[in-house]
């Protein structure tokens, strides 16, 4: 998910001061680790506005070729895309976090059996998602996976519930969440199942960016996770077969905050009662939003400078259809200023500004972020939508055509586009 760093800080200033949000009192601490600090980069997204994960279907064309098992729910909505099948009303008392079924404890566990790749460009997604496929005798390289998912090679994102239904077409189960923990994983690994998270990676200060891993395994001994990297080449031996690279506890618990600790499951029906009795309540969409909105209001607590916090509070509350408390959460978070190319994978704060009237805020947060990143379908979109609803059609016009220039399979741009006279 690499790209070119700016010649200059990047920082997108908003005139409007952040009206204050009212966090919950009683809001409860996530089940396991929370991040009260998370990175940050030198280069910053300053304003105020909301962010992560949105409203647009993007390539379910090229993933509904693929014919998915009969009996296969169809997936939760996306953080990222789609509108959320259900738009609960906020509870005043957040519901606590759903707790991971106790198991016995062990020291360390380690998947084995996977094919790892080393990724293309911008390909880390597609990689990632082959290596977790192998592992259920699925052999489909991350060409396969990528022509499906991101047939623009410059295409900066493929986002977790994409992800999630590319392998249901591969005649498994798999669920995209947020909000999960360190508890869950273990469950999970000692299960049989791997994991797909998607985190920050930071290889140099203001070269953040979006990157995929496979969690396969945990050393309590050492403190720190097993993953397999499409990019990441710390520790490998290269004349040794590849086991994974380690990663501590807490760094990645960190990393993972900025995504709102979202992850994939991809599994079998011979282990599916074990892994949808972990992931437990949070199967259903409202009750995960919930606890999500829930985790992110007490980090917001614990840390108000936490800019990751405030967006993971707008992103639970765009999928809840609170979109006024949502705008003004990601103001908070542009305020305290966020990774330059964090809107390149993240689109709620542009949902929201769009659902509240706020036009010309989104089509100047969508110039500022495409100066950096032009082909990122998902910014033409919603400058689309703002330009469509302040009477330029036309404008709106170019803006999905260029979105469909990008990725062909975006459905919703289609949509979107065939609706103009």
């Amino acid at each position: 998910m690499a790209g070119a760093q700016p010649a200059a800080d990047f920082e997108f200033t908003s005139a409007r001061t952040p009206t204050p949000i009212a966090l919950a009192p009683s809001a409860a601490a996530p089940a396991t680790e929370t991040a009260t600090a998370a990175p940050t980069a030198a280069g910053a997204l300053a304003a105020a506005g909301p962010a992560t994960h949105t409203v647009v279907d993007r390539k379910a064309a090229a993933v509904a070729a693929v014919p998915a098992r009969a009996g296969i729910d169809a997936d939760a909505e996306s953080l990222h895309t789609r509108r959320p099948t259900r738009t609960p009303t906020p509870s005043p008392t957040p519901a606590p976090p759903s707790a991971t079924p106790t198991r016995p404890a062990l020291p360390a566990n380690q998947l084995t059996g996977l094919a790892h790749y080393w990724q293309t460009w911008n390909n880390c997604g597609p990689a990632t998602l082959a290596m977790n496929l192998s592992y259920f005798g699925v052999q489909h390289g991350q060409d396969t996976v990528a022509a499906a998912l991101r047939p623009y090679r410059d295409d900066k994102n493929v986002n977790p519930w994409e992800m999630a239904e590319y392998a249901r077409g591969q005649g498994l189960r798999a669920v995209a969440r947020v909000n999960g923990d360190a508890a869950r994983l273990r469950a999970l690994i000692d299960a049989g199942v791997p994991i797909l998270i998607e985190t920050w990676y930071e290889p140099k200060p203001n070269d953040g960016m979006g990157h995929y891993r496979l969690i396969v395994g945990y050393d309590d001994s050492t403190a720190e996770w097993v993953a397999y990297d499409s990019y990441d080449s710390h520790g490998v031996k290269k004349d040794q077969p590849y086991a994974g690279i380690r990663l501590p506890y807490d760094s990645l618990d960190r990393l993972w905050a900025v995504f709102n600790r979202a992850y994939v499951v991809t599994y079998d029906e011979p282990r599916a009662a074990a892994v949808e009795a972990i992931i437990g309540d949070d199967m259903d969409d409202a009750a995960m939003w919930q606890r999500s909105l829930a985790a992110a209001e007490a980090a917001a607590q614990a840390n108000g400078q936490d800019p990751f916090a405030w967006f993971n509070v707008g992103s639970s509350l765009v999928a809840l259809g609170d979109y006024q408390r949502a705008a003004q959460a990601f103001d908070q978070a542009r305020t305290l200023k966020l990774p330059w190319r964090m809107l390149w994978y993240q689109f709620g704060p542009f949902r929201a500004y769009y659902e509240v009237g706020r036009y010309d805020e989104l089509i100047a947060l969508a110039d500022a972020t495409l100066a950096q990143a032009k082909s990122v379908e998902e910014l033409f979109f919603w400058r689309g939508r703002a330009l469509q609803a302040q009477g330029n059609s036309e404008a709106a016009r170019a803006a999905w055509q260029t979105a469909l220039e990008f990725n062909p399979h975006y459905a919703e741009a289609a949509a979107a586009l065939a609706e103009l006279p």
